[in-house]
C-alpha cells in the first residue's frame, strides 16, 4: 500500500486527483487531502504520506514551504507539483528540494498516471532495499556473537594464531591493538568474595544469553564472549596503553549502572572485575586481572588499578623487552628473543653499569625463566644439575660485555631447544603421516583419518603438513595415486576399472579427470604412448 497526500485549494482538483488514483491504483493507496499549507503540514505530521500531490500556491504557507517542514519530520516522501504557475523561481526551488516532477496545470489524466507510476517504483524500490539491509542485519546479528566469541576463545584463552586474531578483528572493524577485560560473575547472592548458587545462575544467563548482551552492548563498545558457567568474559578495545584516573572512575560507574540494568531485566546478581589495559596478544592477563580483583575484594564492581596485589615497576622499566625475550622464547624465535635481550640489557648497562652484581642477578633470573618455559614445552628433559656451573662461571664476569654474552647465549639455546624440539616434532609427525598415506593411498582415506593416526587435531595437522611439504594433503595424496596408477599403466596389463580402484579411486570417471589435470592426457592416452 502506498499513502497518497493531496494538497490544493481547489476542491475539485483534489476530488479529479482522487478519482483518477483509485480509478487507477484502486486497491494500491490511502488517499488524504488538505486545502490550506497549513492543513497539508498537520496532516503530514501523523498521516506520513509516501508521495504527496500538491499545489504551489495555496492559502497561508505556500507549497514550497511546506514541503521543506514536511522533509524534516518524514524526509522519504516523494513530492510531485502540480500548478498553474510556470514560474522558474518556484520551479528552481523545487528542483532545489528534491522535487520528482514539476506539472503545469491542466495535466493530462495519462501523465499523472505515469508520474505517479514512477514515484511508485522509486518507493518500491527502497523498501526492496530496506528488506534486502534487514535481511543482512539480521544474519549478522546471527553470525557477529559467534566471530565475537572466537576472538574471546583466540585473545584471552591463548588458543590462536596471529593470523587468526588479525582476521577476527578485520571482520568486526576492530582498528585499535590493545583492551582490557572484563568479566560478569553472576549469581543469587554475594557472600563475602563469591557468588552463591552459581549453577542456577549460569544456566538462568545461558537462557537469556541475548538479553545480557544487548544490556552489555548498550554500555559499552566491546565484544562479548558466551557465558562459561556462571561468567561471561568482555573485551572491550582501546586505543593506548593506561588509563587516566578519571577514566577510571567513570568505567567503575558504568559497570555499576551495568550491574542495575541486569538485575533489574534478568532478576540475577551481578559482580564485575576490570583489569587493565594489555596489548591484543596478553588479553589473558588482563582477563586474570579481572577475576582476580574479584577474588580479593568485596565489591561489587572492582578494577584492577585500586588493588595493591599487583606487580609495580619502577618508572623506566622496559617491561616490554622483558616480555619479549620471554614471548619469543616460548615461540622458538631466536632472532626476536636475543634481540629483546640485547635490548634490555643496553638498559641496565645505561642505568646500573656500576651494580655488576645485580646485572648478574637479572642475567641469571632471565636465563632461568626462559629454561623453566623450555621444561614446560618439553624441549629439555630437566636435570637437577644442569646449572651446577651457572654461578661460578658468571661470578668470575666482572665485564659487562662478556655478562651479555653469557646472558644472550643461554636465551638463544633455550630458543634453539624450543624450535628443535617444535622441528623434530614435526617431523616425525608428517614422517609418520607419509608413512600412512604410502600404505593406505588405495583406500579411501581422508584428512580425519591420518589426523587420527598421528594423533593431533586435523587443524594443526594440515598447518604442519603444509609447512613441511610445501603442499596440502590432499595434492599430496592425489600426487601418490597418480603415481602409483602411472606405474600400473605402463607396467601391467590392468583394466582401467582395476587400476581405479587398486589407486583409491571409486569412480572411473572421476579417476579420468583426476588424471588427466595432473598428467594432461587421460589414462587411456597415457598408456597407448608409453606402449608405443
Amino acid at each position: 500500500m502506498y499513502k497518497i497526500m493531496l494538497a490544493d485549494d481547489e476542491g475539485i482538483v483534489i476530488d479529479s486527483l482522487r478519482f483518477i488514483l483509485e480509478k487507477e491504483f484502486a486497491n494500491q493507496c490511502i488517499i488524504e487531502s488538505a486545502q490550506t499549507g497549513r492543513g497539508f503540514i498537520e496532516l503530514a505530521e501523523s498521516f506520513r504520506p509516501d508521495i504527496a500531490v500538491m499545489d504551489i500556491q495555496m492559502p497561508g504557507i505556500n507549497g514550497i514551504e511546506a514541503i521543506k517542514e514536511i522533509k524534516e519530520i518524514h524526509s522519504s516522501t516523494i513530492f510531485i507539483i502540480l500548478s498553474a504557475y510556470d514560474k522558474f523561481d518556484y520551479a528552481q526551488d523545487a528542483i532545489n528540494l528534491g522535487v520528482l516532477e514539476y506539472l503545469n496545470k491542466p495535466v493530462a489524466r495519462t501523465k499523472i498516471t505515469q508520474v505517479i507510476k514512477k514515484a511508485m517504483d522509486i518507493i518500491e524500490r527502497e523498501r526492496e532495499k530496506r528488506r534486502r539491509d534487514l535481511i543482512i542485519r539480521e544474519k549478522l546479528e546471527t553470525v557477529v556473537p559467534i566471530i565475537e566469541n572466537g576472538l574471546i576463545n583466540s585473545i584471552l584463552f591463548n588458543e590462536y594464531f596471529k593470523e587468526d586474531v588479525e582476521n577476527y578483528k578485520k571482520l568486526l572493524g576492530i582498528r585499535e591493538n590493545c583492551g582490557y577485560a572484563i568479566v560478569l560473575v553472576s549469581g543469587e547472592e554475594q557472600e563475602g568474595n563469591h557468588m552463591t548458587n552459581a549453577v542456577g545462575a549460569g544456566v538462568h544467563i545461558q537462557n537469556n544469553y541475548s538479553i545480557v548482551r544487548e544490556i552489555v552492548k548498550g554500555s559499552f563498545q566491546c565484544i562479548v564472549g558466551s557465558a562459561m558457567a556462571n561468567k561471561i568474559p568482555v573485551f572491550v578495545p582501546a586505543n593506548h596503553q593506561g588509563m587516566e584516573y578519571n577514566d577510571r572512575i567513570e568505567l567503575i560507574n558504568k559497570s555499576r549502572e551495568l550491574i542495575r540494568a541486569l538485575k533489574k531485566r534478568l532478576n540475577v546478581n551481578f559482580r564485575v572485575g576490570i583489569g587493565s589495559i594489555h596489548n591484543f596478544d596478553e588479553a589473558m592477563e588482563s582477563y586474570n586481572e579481572a577475576l582476580n580483583t574479584l577474588i580479593h575484594t568485596t565489591t561489587l564492581v572492582a578494577h584492577v588499578d585500586d588493588m595493591s596485589n599487583s606487580c609495580d615497576y619502577e618508572a623506566d622499566y622496559p617491561i616490554e623487552y622483558e616480555k619479549a625475550v620471554f614471548e619469543y622464547t616460548g615461540e622458538g624465535d631466536v632472532t626476536g628473543a636475543v634481540a629483546a635481550a640485547n635490548h634490555f640489557f643496553d638498559w641496565m648497562a645505561a642505568n646500573y653499569a656500576e651494580h655488576i652484581m645485580d646485572i648478574k642477578l637479572k642475567a641469571l633470573e632471565f636465563v632461568l625463566w626462559s629454561e623453566h618455559i623450555v621444561y614446560e614445552s618439553g624441549g629439555m628433559t630437566y636435570e637437577f644439575l644442569s646449572r651446577q656451573d651457572y654461578l661460578p662461571v658468571l661470578l668470575q664476569i666482572n665485564e659487562l660485555d662478556g655478562i651479555r654474552s653469557w646472558f644472550t647465549e643461554k636465551i638463544r639455546l633455550s630458543c634453539l631447544n624450543i624450535s628443535g624440539k617444535k622441528k623434530e616434532r614435526s617431523t616425525n609427525v608428517i614422517g609418520k603421516a607419509k608413512a600412512y598415506i604410502n600404505c593406505c593411498y588405495n583406500r579411501q582415506i581422508s584428512l580425519d583419518d591420518v589426523s587420527r593416526e598421528v594423533n593431533i587435531s586435523p587443524y594443526y595437522f594440515s598447518k604442519i603438513f603444509k609447512e613441511e611439504t610445501g603442499v596440502n594433503f590432499i595434492d599430496y595424496l592425489t600426487d601418490i595415486r597418480i603415481d602409483k596408477a602411472k606405474d600400473l599403466l605402463e607396467n601391467t596389463d590392468f583394466s582401467m576399472k582395476e587400476i581405479c580402484g587398486k589407486v583409491g579411486y571409486s569412480d572411473p570417471n572421476y579417476f579420468s579427470r583426476s588424471f588427466k589435470k595432473n598428467v594432461g592426457v587421460t589414462p587411456t592416452d597415457y598408456k597407448e604412448r608409453k606402449k608405443g
